[in-house]
């Protein structure tokens, strides 16, 4: 099981690494953009990376590529609220196929997946931090070389801890 803190910890096994957070911090998530890491117990469930950004990179998670079309809707009207979606798109969403390299690599944490709860909160990842470790809207979020060598260790329906 991964833990991670409100002291910006996350730790597995044998690894231990400094993270991001949600700029409102670890708690109770309320509503789609409220900047909090939502305090709990998931699944890390896939991972999407940038095969012309990421080279070498092995889990027993699914590895699926990230391709120019890719989304995560965040529009809590849309059907596809919280779901992957093909662009474009007339929903607001975020792109998974960005110039800056925080979604490189994305493992999806199961929040508000099942069932899904319109306006709950949506798209939260372990991604790529950026410097300084500076606070996220509501993922997590790690150096490139850390996310690499904690996807190396995880197992196929691995859980995580926010608390």
């Amino acid at each position: 099981m991964i833990i991670v803190s409100k002291s910006r910890l996350l730790k597995f096994k044998f690894l231990k690494f400094k993270c991001a957070i949600g700029k409102g911090g670890i708690g109770n998530k309320k509503r789609e953009g409220d900047m909090i890491t939502p305090k709990g117990t998931y699944k890390l469930i896939k991972i999407y990376y940038r095969q012309d950004r990421i080279k070498k990179i092995k889990s027993k998670l699914k590895l699926i590529r990230i391709n120019k079309r890719m989304g995560w809707c965040n529009d809590p009207i849309s059907k596809n609220y919280n779901k992957l979606i093909n662009l474009p798109s007339k929903y607001s969403h975020e792109k998974l196929y960005r110039d800056d390299h925080l979604y490189d690599i994305i493992i999806v944490i199961n929040f508000n997946m099942s069932p899904i709860i319109k306006n709950k909160g949506s798209a939260i990842f372990i991604h790529i931090t950026k410097k300084d470790y500076l606070p996220t809207e509501g993922c997590l979020g790690l150096k490139k070389n850390d996310l690499i060598k904690l996807i190396a260790h995880i197992q196929k329906n691995e859980i995580i801890k926010i608390i």
